[in-house]
């Protein structure tokens, strides 16, 4: 078995020994058994980070590199006119804390998440057309990622809101959030648990 351990970024496929394809849920975790296009049999032993991309390379400690695919898997594409409209629809969407992969082509701008009827319904009435399919599923890695800082587990922060409802007095409201990032339940599945107290 090779164990992967290093996270290489983004490789040519040239560079790769040997391609392994995983769904989305499964390029969320850092410990994964898991069996290669060539059928060399390989485990993740890898530190809590990013998502790993599609074309991201992995080496073993014995030195091979493994390139990552996207699996296609069943998603939704929400078609919209790009520019405001495809902003307004990222904002609202990503405001409900989901995984979105966000894009543009010669149809328009589009914005791709899991299966969720009421995700859906909510693109619907921002004027979006749905698509089901299946289709590789490599989400947005967010600005913290990108900027090299990941969400820790535990990490907690508090927002503080004012309102002025314009009729001679004012509403505070404060809303703490625990985001308990990349953590595994019972069954080593990755788990994404928001709560808010207000």
């Amino acid at each position: 078995m090779w164990k992967l351990t290093t996270r290489l970024g983004e490789i040519a496929a040239s560079q790769a020994r040997d391609t392994l394809t995983l769904p989305f849920e499964l390029r969320m975790r850092g410990r994964l058994k898991a069996r290669t296009h060539g059928g060399q049999e390989v485990g993740l032993f890898l530190d809590r980070g990013p998502v790993l991309r599609d074309g991201e390379g992995l080496e073993a400690e014995s030195g091979e590199i493994v390139i990552i695919r996207a699996a296609a898997e069943p998603v939704v594409t929400a078609r919209i006119e790009a520019g405001l409209a495809l902003a307004r629809l990222c904002y609202h969407l990503g405001n409900r804390h989901v995984a979105l992969a966000i894009g543009a082509d010669d149809q328009g701008g589009w914005v791709r998440f899991p299966p969720d009827h009421v995700l859906e319904e909510l693109a619907q009435r921002l004027g979006a057309r749905l698509t089901h399919h299946d289709a590789p599923f490599d989400p947005e890695p967010g600005a913290y990622a990108q900027a090299g800082h990941a969400h820790s587990q535990g990490h907690s922060h508090g927002h503080g809101h004012s309102h002025d409802h314009g009729n001679g007095h004012s509403h505070g409201h404060a809303h703490g959030h625990d985001h308990a990032r990349g953590s595994e339940d019972d069954h080593g599945h990755a788990a994404d648990r928001h709560d808010h107290v207000h």
